[in-house]
């Protein structure tokens, strides 16, 4: 007979996440909400724009805000995108495939990720709850809107740089990535801030060490990773 270990969940696993959604569709309001509702999360409110998502959540605290991308007020995907992260929520942007040039301005303006509309109810409440995480989300729908728009400047990175940033990245504390490639800690930390100088040139600021590997991810440095594997 074999024997079943039950083995502890960690935080990450049984916290239910904050979620809230800006669309204005009441349609997607809805069925976004049953869904985060059914898999356990905290439904914080679904508002058809991000002034009405402010005004409504009177200070509460959210996790991650699901936003699409096109709303019928007006407002522009970088002020929306920046107005959310000023309550200190990141972005998860949920919108149509083909609109690539939103999706980039979006990202630029440090949206956390993509999930495009025409994805599971799964795949979202999944990537919801990764970003509600503080977890950088590399899938394909990042990937290839990037590829598709050339005009998303990419950091000219020398290849020293780009040893440096995929080992940092990759989760190597600093003085470990210089140790493996044979130099010292102040000469790693010169080349980590030349490449932040660089990402700031291009407008992609990259302050944090998730912000590095969302760089990393998108100029091809490391690998994305598509949410419905199940590798």
């Amino acid at each position: 007979m074999s024997t079943v270990i039950d083995r502890p969940e960690t935080e990450a696993q049984v916290r239910p996440a904050r979620i809230a959604v800006v669309d204005d569709h009441e349609s997607v309001r809805v069925g976004l909400k049953a869904a985060f509702v059914e898999a356990g999360h905290d439904f914080m409110l679904a508002a058809p724009n991000v002034a009405d998502l402010i005004e409504g959540l009177a200070g509460r605290e959210v996790d991650v805000v699901v936003l699409d991308l096109s709303l019928g007020d007006g407002s522009s995907v970088t002020q929306n995108v920046k107005s959310v992260q000023a309550i200190g929520a990141p972005v998860l942007v949920h919108s149509i495939a083909d609109r690539v040039d939103l999706v980039r301005e979006a990202l630029a303006a440090g949206a956390a990720g993509v999930i495009p509309k025409s994805a599971s109810m799964r795949t979202v409440v999944t990537a919801a709850a990764t970003v509600a995480r503080g977890e950088v989300l590399n899938n394909l729908e990042w990937a290839t809107a990037i590829d598709a728009d050339r005009d998303f400047a990419k950091a000219e990175l020398g290849r020293r740089e780009r040893e440096i940033l995929h080992l940092y990245a990759s989760g190597l504390p600093l003085k470990l990535a210089a140790e493996q490639l044979g130099i010292g800690y102040s000469t790693a930390r010169e080349y980590l801030d030349r490449i932040r100088a660089k990402y700031v040139e291009v407008g992609r600021p990259a302050p944090t060490k998730v912000d590095l590997l969302r760089r990393a991810v998108e100029d091809g440095i490391l690998p994305g990773l598509d949410p419905d594997s199940d590798g």
